[in-house]
C-alpha cells in the first residue's frame, strides 16, 4: 500500500484494495500460515466509543498475526485534554507499531496520523468507517464471486457507513443507491469524492428518496441503525422520520432474487430490519461480522509487516 495509515477506502487505490480483499481471503482460509507475520509487534487500540466487533476483531486479529494489542480508554489518556493528540502521537509511535483508533471526531484521527509517523487505521469516526466497508465488500465477494457491476441499495441515513461504502463502491465498480428521508442525504463532499473517484463513468452513486424504487432489482439490500452514537437526542424524531425506511420482508421482495442483506450491526430490531429478515437465509450479517476479522488481519499484515 502506498498509504502508510488507513483512514478511509480512499488511502487505497483499486488494484490496492483487490490486493487487500485477495489477502484477506488468504488469511481467512489459512491462518497458520500468517500467525507470526507480525511476531513481537504492538497495536494500540484508542476507543472514544463503545465497540463489540472492533475491539474484538482488531484484539484477537493482532494475537493471531502473532502480536498484541495495548487497549486504551478514553478516561486513560483523555486524548487532546489530558495531553494533546500530537504528544500521545509521539510517544505511542515510540513503544508501539500500529495504532487503531476508534472516536468521534475524523479530524482528530487525521491529526493523530500526521503526527504519528506509524501507521494510524481508523476503526470509525463520525464521517467514515472503512474498516467495515472494507469487510463489507470483501463479503459481497465472497458471495457473489464479483463486485462489478452489482447493484446495492443502502436504505437509512446518509452516515459515515454509507459514505464508506460509496468510497468502496467507486473503487470496485458497483452501483450504489442509498434511499434516505429528504434531509438525510449523504454529506456532500463525500458524494463528490465518490463521483470523482469512479473506475468508470457509468457507475452510479445516487441518492433516491423512494425505499421501494431504491431496491428494485438490487443485489445487496444494506441498512443500519436510524440514529448512531452521538444523535441518541435525536432518536425519536428519526423513528418518525425513517418510519417508511425499514427494511421488512416486502421490501426485500422488490430486490433481486438472490439478493442478499447486510447490516453493519449493531440492529435495532423491529426499528431499521425486522427479525424476519435479519434472521432469514438471505441475511449475511453474521458472516459480514466474522470478516472484520480476516480483513483488518490484512490491514495489519499490510501496514505492520
Amino acid at each position: 500500500m502506498t498509504s502508510r495509515d488507513f483512514l478511509s477506502i480512499r488511502d487505497v487505490s483499486a488494484g490496492e484494495l483487490t490486493a487487500l480483499l485477495d489477502l484477506a481471503a488468504d488469511i481467512k482460509a489459512h491462518p497458520t500460515r500468517f500467525s507470526s507475520a507480525l511476531e513481537g509487534k504492538a497495536l494500540a487500540l484508542i476507543f472514544e466509543k463503545p465497540s463489540l466487533r472492533t475491539r474484538v476483531s482488531f484484539d484477537v486479529g493482532i494475537h493471531q498475526l502473532g502480536g498484541f494489542s495495548v487497549p486504551l480508554q478514553p478516561s486513560e489518556i483523555q486524548l487532546g485534554k489530558r495531553e494533546s493528540v500530537h504528544d500521545v502521537a509521539r510517544n505511542l509511535e515510540r513503544m508501539v507499531q500500529g495504532i487503531m483508533i476508534r472516536a468521534f471526531s475524523h479530524k482528530l484521527v487525521e491529526d493523530l496520523a500526521r503526527a504519528a509517523s506509524i501507521p494510524v487505521i481508523n476503526g470509525l469516526t463520525d464521517f467514515s468507517h472503512p474498516c467495515q466497508a472494507l469487510a463489507d465488500v470483501f463479503t459481497i465477494r465472497e458471495i457473489k464471486g464479483r463486485l462489478e457491476g452489482l447493484k446495492l441499495c443502502f436504505v437509512g441515513d446518509g452516515n459515515n457507513v454509507a459514505h464508506s461504502l460509496m468510497f468502496a463502491a467507486a473503487r470496485t465498480g458497483m452501483h450504489m443507491t442509498i434511499a434516505c428521508p429528504h434531509g438525510y442525504e449523504p454529506d456532500p463532499t463525500a458524494m463528490k469524492l465518490a463521483h470523482d473517484d469512479r473506475i468508470s463513468t457509468d457507475i452510479r452513486i445516487e441518492v433516491n428518496h423512494d425505499p421501494r424504487d431504491a431496491v428494485r432489482n438490487a443485489d445487496v439490500v444494506y441498512t443500519d441503525v436510524w440514529a448512531s452514537m452521538g444523535q441518541e437526542a435525536e432518536a425519536e424524531k428519526r423513528r418518525s422520520d425513517f418510519k417508511d425506511f425499514q427494511v421488512d420482508s416486502t421490501l426485500m421482495e422488490r430486490a433481486a432474487s438472490e439478493a442478499i442483506f447486510m447490516h453493519c450491526l449493531p440492529a435495532h430490531r423491529g426499528e431499521e430490519v425486522t427479525d424476519e429478515v435479519i434472521d432469514s437465509p438471505q441475511s449475511v450479517v453474521f458472516q459480514q461480522a466474522e470478516n472484520r476479522l480476516h480483513v483488518q488481519k490484512a490491514l495489519l499484515v499490510e501496514l505492520m509487516k
